[in-house]
C-alpha cells in the first residue's frame, strides 16, 4: 500500500474555543430533547434505502447479535456496492463499532447521506482489513470510531495507535477528496458500569484511554485527519462516561446519541463546510 504523500500539509484540528462552543450547544440542545425526538429520518439513509438491509436486524439487539461477523460484513459490502452503483449528491460514512452501529438513523444529521459501517465487536484491525468495501464510493467526510474493544481485548496501545495509523493512510489513499474525522474513544463508567463485560472494563483505566485520546490526537494531526472530542461532552466530574447518557456504561442511549448528533452537526458547520483539501 502506497503512502500518503507528505506535501500534504495537516488540517487544522478543533480548538479550544471550538469545544467551548460545542460544550455550550450541547447543554442548550439538551434542554428541547423533545424537538430532537421528533427530527425526521436522515436523508435517503443507507438503512432505509437499500432492500439488501434486513428489517430484521433494524432496532433489537438479539437479531443483530445473532449475525456473524462474516454475515454483517456481507451485508455492509452490499450497502457500500448499492451507495457506488447510485451515489448520492453527499455522503458521509460512519465507520466503527458496536457504538457506531447503534447509532440511529433518524438522529445522523440530515444534509447528507449517511453509510453506517459499524460492527458489533469491532476492532482497529478488522476495521482496516475491511475498508477496502468502501473503495467504490465517494464520500465527502469519513468519521471513524473505534478503538475501545482493542483495548477490552488487551491490545497494546502501540498496537492500536499504529493500526489507526494504517486506517488513516489508507484512508487518505483511496479518498484523497474526502476529509477524515478520527473520534476520540470514550471512557467507561466505572464502577457504575452494567456491561456484561464489567470485569473487563473495571481493568481498563479511564486515565489510560485518556492518554491514548491525547496520542490519538497527535497521529490524526500529524496524518491530516481531523479530530472529534466527545469525551468532555458525554462525561461526569470524575472523568468517567456519564450515567445520563449510557444504557450500561459501555454504550449509548439516545441522550448519549442526542449529545453526539448535535456535536457532528456543529463540527460540520464549523469546521467541513470551510476547511478546503489542499
Amino acid at each position: 500500500m502506497s503512502s500518503r504523500s507528505k506535501t500534504l500539509p495537516p488540517w487544522v484540528i478543533l480548538s479550544l474555543a471550538t469545544n467551548a462552543v460545542l460544550s455550550l450547544t450541547v447543554s442548550l440542545l439538551l434542554l428541547q430533547h423533545s424537538e430532537w425526538t421528533s427530527v425526521g429520518q436522515a436523508e435517503a439513509s443507507v438503512t432505509e434505502q437499500t432492500s439488501d438491509s434486513p428489517e430484521e436486524v433494524e432496532s433489537e439487539l438479539g437479531p443483530r447479535h445473532q449475525l456473524t461477523y462474516e454475515e454483517w460484513v456481507e451485508i455492509l459490502e452490499r450497502e457500500a456496492q448499492a451507495i457506488a452503483t447510485a451515489p448520492p449528491e453527499r455522503l458521509s460514512v460512519l465507520a466503527g463499532d458496536s457504538i457506531a452501529l447503534w447509532f440511529p438513523a433518524e438522529l445522523l444529521p440530515s444534509d447528507t447521506t449517511w453509510l453506517n459501517q459499524g460492527i458489533s465487536g469491532e476492532t482497529t484491525d478488522g476495521l482496516f482489513e475491511r475498508l477496502k468495501l468502501l473503495d467504490d464510493t465517494n464520500p465527502e467526510a469519513i468519521f471513524v470510531s473505534i478503538g475501545i474493544n482493542d483495548l477490552i481485548r488487551g491490545v497494546e496501545d502501540e498496537v492500536l495507535l499504529d493500526n489507526y495509523w494504517r486506517i488513516i493512510r489508507d484512508l487518505r489513499e483511496h479518498h484523497p477528496d474526502a476529509q477524515i474525522i478520527v473520534h476520540s474513544i470514550l471512557p467507561h463508567s466505572g464502577e457504575n458500569a452494567t456491561w456484561e463485560g464489567r470485569d473487563r472494563l473495571l481493568e481498563l483505566s479511564n486515565d489510560r484511554i485518556r492518554e491514548l485520546n491525547r496520542e490519538l490526537e497527535q497521529l490524526a494531526e500529524a496524518e491530516g485527519a481531523k479530530y472529534l472530542n466527545l469525551s468532555p461532552l458525554l462525561t461526569d466530574e470524575n472523568g468517567n462516561l456519564d450515567l445520563d447518557f449510557t444504557t450500561d456504561g459501555l454504550h449509548l442511549n439516545e441522550q448519549g446519541y442526542l449529545v453526539w448528533r448535535s456535536a457532528l452537526q456543529l463540527y460540520r458547520d464549523l469546521e467541513l463546510a470551510n476547511a478546503p483539501i489542499e
